[in-house]
């Protein structure tokens, strides 16, 4: 994300600002012109479609533009108990680190189950999945490899200590499940497979799976109301591999 003001000098307002066709703007642009330039005001840009940006839009329609990248600033969270030694990307890992610090604030100890995933290790997830489940119910709950938000160090499963219901749909309401629901989006998490949205998203509901995206997208995502990613960026539904 970045805000930006683009100004074009000797010129009225044109129907359209000179930005690139793979960022997400909100909200509308707006141009003044004052007699001599024209300025464009863009609040919010995000870029949807770079491995590295923290808003990229990663679903069975839209994998990964490069199936190897790997996060260049991964760290491991603190303050948090890692079930699987797994690190995230140091945006979302300081974010998840101030989280999961509230969280105990409210007598909630909160838990990352799994954070980033190379490749090659979701390759053995999800072929994993496929072996004991099939093919079918595979896809309903684990990413193809190159498909995987995990692979972006951005994606968090968390559940809360002493509760149960880790990875699993009951984890809604238990009150860890219930305070992530209400308060993530103040971190910049967002819920990325809401409850009834498989059609949409691709993936049954999963109420531990967070996605970091930063504080403006997670603002705007709650303040307007939208569930999911793709009803907000105004992306087709993604509900079956292309």
């Amino acid at each position: 994300m970045m805000a930006s003001t683009i100004v074009l000098a000797g010129c009225a307002p044109e129907p359209e600002p000179p930005i690139p066709d793979t960022v997400f703007v909100y909200p509308p642009i707006t141009g003044e012109w004052d007699g001599t330039e024209t300025i464009w005001r863009i609040p919010f840009v995000f870029d949807l479609d770079s491995p590295s940006s923290l808003t990229v839009i990663v679903n069975k329609k839209r994998p990964l533009a490069d199936k190897a990248y790997v996060p260049a600033n991964l760290v491991m969270p603190q303050g948090i108990p890692n079930v699987n030694g797994t690190p995230l990307r140091a945006e979302a890992a300081t974010a998840l680190e101030q989280m999961a610090a509230d969280a105990k604030a409210s007598g909630l100890d909160l838990v990352l189950n799994s954070g980033y995933r190379s490749y090659a290790t979701q390759i053995a997830v999800y072929n994993g999945y496929v072996q004991n489940f099939g093919q079918a119910a595979a896809d309903s709950t684990s990413a193809r490899p190159g498909f995987s938000e995990h692979q972006t160090g951005l994606a968090a499963d968390l559940s809360a200590a002493g509760q149960g219901c880790a990875i699993l749909p009951c984890f809604e309401t238990t009150s860890g499940g219930q305070w992530l629901a209400a308060n993530a989006w103040k971190y910049g998490f967002v819920l990325r497979y809401p409850k009834n949205l498989e059609s949409v998203t691709g993936y049954n509901f999963e109420p531990w799976h967070y996605r970091y995206v930063g504080l403006d997208l997670a603002k705007l995502m709650h303040d307007t109301g939208y569930p999911t990613l793709e009803d907000y960026l105004g992306f087709d539904p993604a509900p079956d591999y292309t």
